[in-house]
Parts: C-alpha cells; structure tokens; sequence
C-alpha cells in the first residue's frame, strides 16, 4: 500500500439546481448539457489543479505540494473557470432550437466553487489514486451550506485565505461561518462571482477572470501586495 501525506488545496466545483434538473427533464438530453457543462469546468482547473473526481454532478480537484501552481494563480483559475461555464451555458441556450424540457431548463443551472487548504492522504486503491482525510471531508460537507443563494459563488476557507497571504476582511469577502458535528466552526469567506455571468461586452469597466467589482478590487490589491509586499509598505 502506497500511503503519501500531501497538502494544498481541495476544490470542489459543483453545479447548482442539478437534482431538480434531472429528476424534472429527459435524461438523454439532460446529461449530455451537465456534461458538456462540466467539461468546459474541468478545461480550466487541469492543468493547473489535478482532476481527482468526476462525482455526478460535481468536479472535485486538488493541487499538492508539488503541483506546479503559483499561490497567486488560484483565484484566476477559479473565475475563469466559472466564466466558461457561464458562457457555455449562455451560448447552448442561444442556439437551442429543441422543445424538450432539458433544453428548455439550462439557465436554470448555475455554478458554485468551495475552496479548502490542508493535509490529506493519498494512497491507491484497486490501482486508482484516491484521497482522505479530514480536509477532504470539510470541503465536501461545505458544499452543503447556508450561504443562502444557489450558485455564482466560490466559498473560502479561513486556511485558503491565509495560504495565500489575503486579508478576507481587507478584500472585501463577506465571511461566513459553517458549524459541523465533529469539525466545530469552519470560518470562509464568500467570494461573488455572478459578475462573471455577463458577457464580457456587459461586465463593468474591469471585471473579467481577474476581475474588479469593488470586491474585486479588494481582491486585486491584496494579490498585488502578495507579489510586490515592498510596494506597499
């Protein structure tokens, strides 16, 4: 048995309204759209995030201590990776000429990023690579969550945050706090990302996958002073 403990960031990309979705369209057409949809998601986290997952409706990902992944680049793959989905979506609507139900529903999907930062354990199983520990469960459980909106999110933890060297509170991030049997109060911060939503035409001056709202903003000053900190002492 082939045990490594590692440490880096747990991503779980997670479509929003996937059960009412298919439990209410054909299922023929509905899980070629989600796939499609997960597809575009998956482009944009590997390379550089390791693709661990593909659960049902979810994209679980990580990146270890070796992974080739600057700190700064972890925000951007996220947004652009919520961009993709955004106009994918946008563009399958646009041209959908079909009547069924499934092609009548897409905009009702939506997409949420949860973020964590730990140790886990790799080892292989039935000759697959597979991941555990702790870590691995909070990020999973936080999917679950009383954020109060159903996508156009991503929520970080405190470790994320501080993995890399973001003041959430001078950012601007609202923070939250989930409280789970055995794993007590998880402190996040929720980054919005339905801006990114709108075609790049219709976005504000500035906002893009690296881009600037007022929280935004936040965003990209605190990222400035992790890769000039002498800038603004």
């Amino acid at each position: 048995m082939n045990n490594r403990t590692d440490r880096g960031f747990l991503v779980l990309a997670d479509v929003s309204g996937f059960t009412a979705f298919v439990t209410t369209t054909e299922l023929e057409h509905g899980s070629e759209i989600i796939a499609t949809l997960l597809d575009e998601v998956i482009a944009r986290l590997s390379p550089p995030l390791e693709i661990q997952e593909i659960e049902g409706d979810a994209v679980f990902a990580l990146s270890g201590e070796n992974a080739e992944l600057p700190h700064t680049r972890l925000l951007g793959v996220l947004e652009e990776a919520f961009a993709a989905f955004k106009t994918r979506q946008q563009a399958m609507q646009a041209v959908e000429t079909c009547r069924c139900g499934a092609c009548q529903q897409i905009a009702i999907l939506d997409l949420k990023m949860v973020v964590h930062h730990g140790a886990f354990l790799r080892h292989t199983v039935a000759g697959r690579s597979r991941v555990t520990g702790t870590a691995v469960i909070l990020v999973h459980r936080l999917l679950k969550n009383g954020v109060g909106r159903k996508g156009g999110y991503a929520l970080l933890t405190e470790p994320v945050l501080r993995s890399l060297g973001i003041d959430g509170e001078r950012a601007g991030l609202p923070a939250h706090t989930e409280r789970y049997e055995h794993l007590g109060d998880v402190r996040c911060f929720v980054r919005d990302l339905s801006p990114l939503s709108l075609p790049p035409q219709g976005r504000g001056q500035g906002e893009g996958p690296e881009g600037e709202g007022p929280e935004g903003q936040g965003l990209a000053r605190e990222r400035e002073a992790v890769r000039h900190p002498q800038a603004i002492a």
